[in-house]
């Protein structure tokens, strides 16, 4: 059975892991020289929501990659504003503990090998190239690609390029598998009805911080310093992450300590920054133009069922925010598990799994979609962490940190470790 994944962020990795230990011969495919894509810059796990999705998807058995997370966090059940029981995690080391784990376990990474090309056999892909030339075969292929770039969006949408984590000036722009694959895709709007939303944050190096704001961000994970009334600009409705769309968000600047200091707004003009007592000597990590703008996402989600199989390919499954207008790394991680594993159950003839409502991860998957039909929906984010999702899994009572209630939950429905084989 062979698996193509293409996309090597936290989706294509979470989808490898499932599909590699369910008996598949698996190949990642990733358009840069590193995995984890936006996650190279993201750091923050386990807030609101988000620990219900990571405890059902452990219990699952769906938990490698989160392990290996919490393993590698700065700071664990923090709180910040809007946020509690947060975990960190450090951006050096993670996305290079993920590379091992998937080495160690037998997944062919390819590096800078963007797909550029597929070929059809009816409604199926049947081989899929890398802009070298080199056809790989497959008998099911997943989609992670993202939804973010390339340039010419974030330049017709947003600031223009602000030279991000994604890198398209030197790896290429994003290339849609579905897309290629002639699959009609969706595309999200910002609340004024114009297409694509603003990545959340930037990165600030913390050695050109105050010596006073890096000891706060190393003892404690959290730094939240008010901005005089003068410097304030509201840039909140244009986050894509809209669990971080709060006032204390226009009014503080908040930092988290992932390695660098994670500044919770989509951009912030330097010369306005320097203004702040602290960051006088302010620079940005990533993106470099952390001043001008951020990445723009969300112009190219597929159509896809409850299983995430994109309708109209027969052998194609997705995650990710290619799977809708989802927001965030645990997220990301639960689909591409989900799709990993279908994958895998098509290729043996065998039904797709569609979790079931009763838990966060089957209601998200299946609310989202419904909410995409629609053109309010187009319009909104969710994420297990705030916001709208965040607010039904509160009114459904599926939000708890009960770890064995969550665990008892999985094993009533009959699906504990349903996502590692039995031998």
């Amino acid at each position: 059975m062979k698996v193509i994944i293409v996309g090597g962020g936290w989706a294509g990795c979470a989808a490898a892991v499932s599909a590699k230990k369910n008996g598949a011969d698996v190949t990642l495919c990733e358009r840069t020289d590193m995995l984890l894509g936006t996650g190279l810059v993201g750091g923050i796990m386990r807030n609101n929501g988000r620990f219900t999705a990571t405890e059902e998807a452990i219990a699952l058995g769906g938990g490698e990659i989160f392990e290996i997370v919490d393993a590698n966090c700065r700071h664990k059940n923090i709180e910040f504003p809007g946020h509690k029981h947060a975990n960190l995690y450090d951006i050096a080391k993670t996305p290079m503990a993920v590379q091992r784990y998937l080495e160690s376990i037998g997944v062919k990474i390819l590096f800078q090998a963007r797909i550029t090309k597929v070929r059809m056999e009816g409604d199926r892909i049947a081989a899929a190239q890398v802009d070298n030339g080199e056809w790989l075969e497959g008998d099911a292929f997943i989609d992670t690609t993202g939804t973010a770039g390339p340039m010419n969006n974030c330049a017709k949408y947003g600031n223009g390029c602000a030279m991000c984590v994604l890198r398209c000036p030197s790896f290429g722009g994003r290339v849609s598998l579905a897309g290629l694959a002639g699959v009609q895709e969706m595309q999200g709007k910002k609340a004024n009805g114009s297409i694509g939303a603003m990545s959340g944050s930037c990165k600030l190096y913390k050695e050109s911080l105050a010596p006073e704001i890096v000891d706060q961000l190393n003892k404690t994970g959290v730094a939240v310093i008010k901005v005089p009334e003068e410097l304030i600009e509201d840039h909140l409705d244009i986050k894509a992450c809209q669990q971080y769309a709060l006032k204390e968000f226009m009014e503080n600047v908040v930092l988290l300590d992932t390695g660098h200091a994670k500044l919770m707004s989509p951009f912030f003009g330097i010369e306005r920054l320097h203004k702040i007592p602290g960051f006088e000597n302010a620079r940005y990590e990533d993106p470099y133009a952390g001043g001008k703008g951020n990445s723009m996402r969300y112009f190219a989600m597929a159509p896809r069922d409850n299983a995430l199989k994109v309708k109209g390919v027969a052998n194609l499954f997705c995650g990710g925010e290619k799977a809708g207008l989802l927001v965030g790394h645990t997220e990301a991680i639960v689909t591409g598990t989900l799709a990993g594993y279908n994958a895998v159950r098509i290729v043996k003839g065998e039904t797709p799994l569609v979790l079931p409502r009763e838990l966060a991860i089957g209601d998200a998957v299946a609310y989202v979609d419904e909410q995409m039909q629609t053109e309010k929906g187009l319009g909104l984010k969710y994420t297990f962490s705030g916001s709208v999702l965040f607010e039904r899994m509160k009114e459904l009572n599926l939000y708890t940190t009960d770890v064995t209630a969550i665990r008892e939950k999985v094993e009533r429905l009959g699906l504990t470790n349903v996502f590692t084989p039995a031998n």
